[in-house]
């Protein structure tokens, strides 16, 4: 009587393990498929503050197909600046975008990234990703935007922005899950001790 409901038990046990098994496994892809944010920070610089931030993310076959058969991506970085206010809604003196272009040139066998009148070279696809994951010196607070003394939450993210692409990759990249390459939100508190100078 004590084998048949130790059977019972141990098989459950066994089906529970194996579908665990089974949804870490499955949950796998859908991780390796984000962007995450390693570090965020702002640094003085002679007229406000800037922002020094690193992500780390690989690109999955379909994007690294895409850019190899010479379709750019676009990386657009976002940040915000907000305080709480309990009268109102909260303040949000500061939002800025960027955008960067991953390409490949086939003639030359290179990558290229691009952002505003710049433009690099790179003979490899890690290379280029390197530059795009470190964000460094883009001002994005102004002396006159903050107070000094006050509290700011600061929040920055970076996605594959998709609504930059041509149009026919556009309607492709809305139904297609390995164009999904998203970060979340990475919040920070931003104290202003004095004006930049």
């Amino acid at each position: 009587m004590t084998i048949k409901r130790f059977f019972p038990l141990r098989l459950a046990a066994l089906i529970w393990l194996v579908l665990a098994v089974v949804g870490l496994v499955a949950a796998a892809p859908a991780r390796a498929d984000s962007i995450s944010v390693q570090r965020a920070s702002l640094q003085a610089d002679g007229n406000g503050w800037s922002l020094d931030a690193r992500f780390e993310f690989e690109l999955n076959s379909s994007l690294e197909d895409a850019v190899n058969k010479g379709i750019p991506l676009y990386f657009t970085t976002d940040f915000e600046l907000s305080r709480a206010r309990w009268y109102w809604f909260d303040e949000q003196p500061v939002s800025a975008s960027q955008s960067i272009r991953l390409s490949f040139q086939p003639l030359t066998r290179e990558y290229r990234v691009s952002s505003g009148g710049l433009q690099l070279g790179f003979s490899t696809l890690a290379d280029a990703l390197a530059v795009i994951k470190h964000v460094t010196s883009w001002h994005v607070i102004d002396r006159n935007d903050v107070r000094p003394g006050e509290t700011y939450t600061a929040s920055v993210r970076m996605q594959l922005d998709v609504a930059l692409m041509p149009k026919p990759f556009q309607i492709d990249a809305v139904n297609n899950r390995d164009w999904n390459l998203a970060s979340d939100w990475k919040r920070f508190n931003f104290t202003v001790t004095e004006r930049a100078r």
